[in-house]
């Protein structure tokens, strides 16, 4: 089970239902969204806790309770579609921040409490636990821009016992940034005197320039119902002490503890993944300035003949754009032309020219890999989570070299035997950031057939086309496809179904309009319906060459009274057309 559009399966197409049925087979915090479009942004996620007895759980002697209601869903609020924002951003020249900060769907908009208007009070999640017990927390982030998100407790710490599903060796800490798609668990133990005290969550990266912060609250059982007396500011939200998973710091400090040094809770027997690799990628990614065909048109609207806030840099692996095939080969595959991926061997001269295809790399079922994911950095300054579908990996090293670096900086290291791996118990996660001018290193094992998409987690990222499709085994390795299961694709009529001089066949003497034209079917949209409107209207051919009236055969008078249904559809199509514009425009 996946659900990736045009990669495992079709999009669900509207008022339809697809109903997943699975094992929950891997126990840990995990959550679920959309993969069509920006509908992440709009809503369409939400938390999928797995949870394992008590006796089975290694870590369920740090914790009294593991409750329902002490879930944390952070997301960033856009104040408008994420369709909106895109297109604001991509063609409009406006920036790409969120106006907020979400906590369980709540928040406010970021203001100390002193300075904000009555309206502006809108209610904040609360957390509620008893003093003396410890409980276990599971934190998840939704976001959806270059945001990441940093949270602590007042008078509190974290102890930190899992990530993204798997159980860590656990470690205590003052604050935790999250990335997009990360999940950590942590125990907090109510040892303070009752009252109510802020969760603060800090914005990053982006976010800095807005200064963007978010509060919730944690309250002690018999503590009164109000809010903490404390102001808080973005400046207050930065907490002093250790902190887990810093933005763009390498293994080493003290204060700043990344992922690459936490240590795996697994059996010692679990030693495959330390031998060599079957097979080594190096993944190269950044902004490149590229006429891709979507932003910049090489001869009309080339990126370097516009204003600087008006060029679209594409973000590219490298420096190939994924282009999702026609249909899912997972479930389609002989659907596709033997053409349909490609990868570095296949393409060419893919720094000068804008190259976009299905980008798939094939690895043999049962193989050891490794992946060397390397952040250029050469044109912004930002902070990439990769996520990984199918798999779960190892971390097994990860360094900030410079505020740049090249794909062949890091292939020397390695060749030279100066990437430091952690073979021992290095931590396994599913989704991991790069730092900026830097490398991440993860290995997993390929043990699920199947095509399985590893992709930036951010939304404006991967809908462009940050990411790579891997081939796990051969075609005979791939499950069966269940009876009846939806089918997507292209399609091209046959002769048979083109509408030819038998015209008569199609429409009968006595057809009107109303019966030969389906004026109540499908709805379709408005820019498709000016396109039908400017082709059927005889108005909008005026300047056409008249001699091509010499070259029309004669026709019958049943094909001119079917003529003339065209001709009405036309008028219906233009009025019905003017309509809807005026409605949206309203």
């Amino acid at each position: 089970m996946d659900g990736v559009p045009l990669v495992t399966q079709c999009p669900i197409s509207p008022a339809s239902t697809f109903q997943y049925s699975f094992v929950a087979e891997n126990s840990g915090t995990h959550y679920y969204h959309s993969h069509s479009g920006f509908q992440r942004a709009d809503g369409a996620f939400g938390s999928l806790i797995v949870r394992q007895s008590r006796l089975k759980d290694p870590l369920s002697s740090l914790y009294d309770h593991d409750l329902p209601e002490h879930v944390i869903l952070v997301s960033d609020w856009l104040s408008e579609l994420g369709l909106a924002k895109f297109v604001a951003h991509a063609h409009g020249g406006k920036d790409d921040i969120p106006s907020s900060i979400i906590i369980n769907g709540k928040g406010r908009v970021s203001k100390p409490k002193d300075q904000l208007e009555l309206q502006e009070m809108m209610p904040l999640a609360v957390f509620n636990v008893e003093k003396g017990m410890r409980y276990r927390f599971r934190m998840i982030s939704n976001g959806i821009l270059d945001c990441p998100v940093t949270m602590s407790i007042d008078n509190h710490t974290l102890l930190i016992i899992a990530s993204d599903g798997n159980p860590i060796q656990p470690v205590e800490v003052d604050s935790l940034v999250m990335t997009s798609g990360e999940r950590f668990d942590f125990v907090l133990k109510a040892d303070q005197v009752a009252s109510s005290f802020w969760i603060r969550f800090r914005g990053n990266m982006d976010w800095n320039s807005k200064h963007i912060f978010q509060t919730a609250i944690l309250r002690y059982e018999n503590s009164p119902e109000v809010e903490p007396d404390a102001i808080v500011t973005y400046e207050t939200t930065n907490r002093n002490g250790t902190v887990l998973n810093p933005i763009n710091y390498a293994p080493g400090d003290e204060r700043h503890l990344t992922v690459a040094e936490l240590t795996a809770l697994t059996a010692e027997n679990e030693t495959e993944w330390t031998r060599e690799p079957d097979r080594k990628f190096f993944l190269a990614y950044d902004f490149n300035a590229v006429d891709n065909w979507l932003y910049h048109d090489p001869e009309h609207y080339p990126i370097f003949g516009v204003e600087n806030r008006h060029r679209f840099f594409t973000p590219q692996i490298n420096h190939i754009s994924l282009r999702m095939p026609s249909s899912p080969p997972l479930s389609q595959l002989y659907s596709l032309p033997p053409d349909s991926f490609c990868n570095e061997s296949t393409v060419a001269n893919c720094k000068e020219k804008h190259c976009a295809c299905s980008y798939t790399l094939h690895v043999p079922l049962g193989s050891l890999v490794e992946v060397i994911l390397i952040d250029e950095g050469a044109t912004f300054d930002a902070t990439h989570p990769f996520h990984l579908h199918g798999s779960s990996f190892r971390v097994v090293a990860m360094k900030r070299v410079g505020s740049q670096v090249s794909v062949n900086e890091i292939r020397a290291l390695d060749e030279n035997g100066l990437i430091q791996r952690n073979l021992i118990d290095a931590p396994i996660k599913d989704t991991v950031a790069v730092p900026d001018g830097g490398y991440t290193v993860i290995r997993f094992m390929a043990t699920n057939p199947g095509y399985w998409l590893l992709h930036c987690h951010l939304e404006f990222h991967s809908e462009v086309g940050m990411g790579v499709i891997f081939k796990i085994g051969n075609d005979n390795h791939l499950p069966p496809v269940p009876d009846d299961f939806p089918t997507c694709g292209n399609w091209f009529p046959s002769k048979s179904s083109i509408v030819n001089e038998n015209f008569d066949s199609t429409i009968s003497k006595h057809t009107d309009v109303s019966s030969a034209f389906d004026i109540n079917g499908p709805l379709i949209g408005e820019n498709e319906l000016l396109a039908l409107a400017l082709d059927a209207s005889p108005f909008v051919h005026l300047n056409e060459d008249q001699d091509r009236k010499d070259k029309v055969p004669k026709v019958s008078s049943l094909a001119l009274k079917a003529s003339s249904c065209h001709f009405s559809l036309a008028l219906y199509t233009i009025i019905t057309y003017c309509l809807s514009n005026l409605c949206f425009r309203l």
